[in-house]
């Protein structure tokens, strides 16, 4: 029987993925969480969704090896900027690298430091909104990144989840770890603000997941 993975392996024809990115994708091995960033597919998602949107400027909470920020910054183009926030300095330092390799370091800017707390100093300054924001850091957090999410974002921006699924855990009742609770209250605090918005459940290379969509 065909696998999921071997799925993505057929598909991977239509990824225009170049040296750079394959090395960022190869680099999470050096991260805090080995293979945690997104599939070659998710990321060309993500590029295609900024481009459909015009997006010339995008937050990102959790940078890891960098290479979600390298298709959000290709995206953009050479006139756009991407923020990207992460707490760990060895995985900064390890995109920072990928960034150089993939030539974006003009468009990216890497704010070191507790993503909620420097989400915080982008509302404090007044920070120019964002067209696109996309989520995939800490998930208890959830909640935190969303509401600072919408207070940077203009209106018709997108906010994009990942992780929200979690092999099916968010929907198991006796399933009350950190993670799923995170993703249980970011889905409450949608449906009490009465956001547009939609959830996509994914298999692939990762397993059973899926990501959430917010237009603002």
């Amino acid at each position: 029987m065909t696998t999921w993975a071997e799925v993505d392996d057929y598909f991977s024809q239509l990824i225009p993925e170049d040296d750079a990115l394959v090395a960022a994708h190869a680099s999470s091995s050096e991260t805090t969480l080995p293979g945690a960033d997104v599939t070659p597919h998710q990321g060309a998602l993500l590029a295609m969704l900024a481009r459909t949107l015009g997006a010339r400027r995008v937050l990102e909470f959790g940078t890891l090896a960098g290479y979600s920020t390298i298709w959000l910054a290709r995206a953009v183009g050479p006139d756009g900027h991407v923020d990207t926030l992460e707490i760990d300095p060895g995985n900064a330092a390890v995109a920072r690298r990928n960034f150089d390799a993939a030539g974006v370091t003009a468009q990216v800017q890497l704010h070191l430091g507790p993503a909620a707390a420097t989400a915080e100093w982008l509302i404090d300054t007044g920070t120019e909104p964002y067209d696109l924001v996309f989520i995939d850091a800490d998930k208890p957090n959830n909640p935190h990144y969303l509401a600072a999410a919408r207070q940077l974002t203009r209106p018709g921006a997108l906010i994009i989840v990942d992780n929200v699924v979690r092999a099916g855990a968010v929907a198991d009742p006796d399933d009350d770890t950190p993670a799923v609770l995170g993703v249980r209250r970011l889905v409450d605090d949608i449906v009490a603000a009465g956001l547009d918005a939609t959830a996509i459940q994914t298999v692939g290379a990762k397993g059973w997941d899926g990501f959430a969509i917010i237009r603002v």
